[in-house]
């Protein structure tokens, strides 16, 4: 069975097989999930956001902007249980798809707020470990979602050692404004992975001062982009992903205990 909206710009739900997507526009996928597993991270873009866990392997709190699918929003929930999540989503039409991609109910350790994420964020200061920026429109990445301003805004909601990652397309107009704000706001402590994600370029801000296991990480990653090689950054996406899955509760970071059975 195939659901959808109107081509009209408001977001478009299409299911065949296994697969249910979200599209804002025909083909522009927003959002992926299997039916069979819809706590899965399909696409390889949400896999390497995943990648704060290297920054910040137990964060206490995860901002996310924007919900999409919740493909993020629910991989965290499952598997970093000992993290609070809250998103930021704009559009109600959006929101009213929860159900539809299996997005947990708000309890006391989830809940999305409607809500314009340009002016919600100042009142964050201090509150979040993570911020994960994903907060796509049928046009691509809004330009206040990459200003000055929403980058400063940022930097204040992170507590010390705190990690953003910041999803931008390479070829957007502005990717190169927006890093050298992003770069100017975080005093030069961001990195990225090459090739990571395609034309999805994810970037990781660190909130300074203190030395810090996040900034520490930043550094190493900055001296080489990663592993150095595309190949090698998307399979280390990947076994994140799967040490996340297999012992999801462990302290401390990513990976099963000794002797645990995954």
């Amino acid at each position: 069975m195939t659901t959808s909206s109107p081509p009209d710009r408001h977001p478009q739900v299409h299911t065949r097989g296994d697969k249910r997507l979200l599209e804002f526009q025909p083909g522009m996928v927003q959002s992926e999930m299997r039916l069979s597993r819809p706590d899965d991270l399909v696409l390889s873009y949400a896999r390497a956001m995943m990648c704060f866990v290297l920054f910040h392997p137990r964060p206490e709190h995860i901002v996310m902007v924007g919900l999409g699918g919740g493909s993020l929003a629910k991989f965290c929930y499952r598997y970093l249980p000992h993290s609070r999540i809250t998103v930021l989503e704009l559009r109600a039409d959006v929101i009213a798809l929860r159900e539809q991609f299996a997005i947990p109910r708000d309890d006391a350790r989830f809940r999305i707020i409607q809500a314009d994420a340009t002016e919600y964020m100042a009142s964050l200061a201090g509150a979040a470990d993570v911020l994960l920026v994903d907060g796509f429109d049928a046009e691509g990445l809004p330009p206040a979602l990459g200003s000055a301003a929403f980058y400063a805004d940022c930097r204040r909601a992170l507590r010390p050692g705190g990690v953003m990652v910041a999803n931008i397309f390479s070829y957007d107009p502005q990717y190169g404004p927006m890093l050298r704000r992003l770069r100017e706001t975080f005093q030069g402590r961001i990195c990225w992975f090459r090739g990571i994600a395609g034309n999805n370029r994810i970037l990781f801000a660190v909130k300074g001062g203190k030395p810090s296991p996040a900034l520490a990480m930043q550094q190493r990653v900055a001296r080489s982009h990663g592993l150095g090689f595309a190949i090698l950054n998307r399979l280390l996406a990947h076994w994140i992903v799967l040490r996340l899955r297999w012992n999801p509760a462990r302290p401390g970071g990513v990976g099963p205990r000794p002797g645990s059975d995954p």
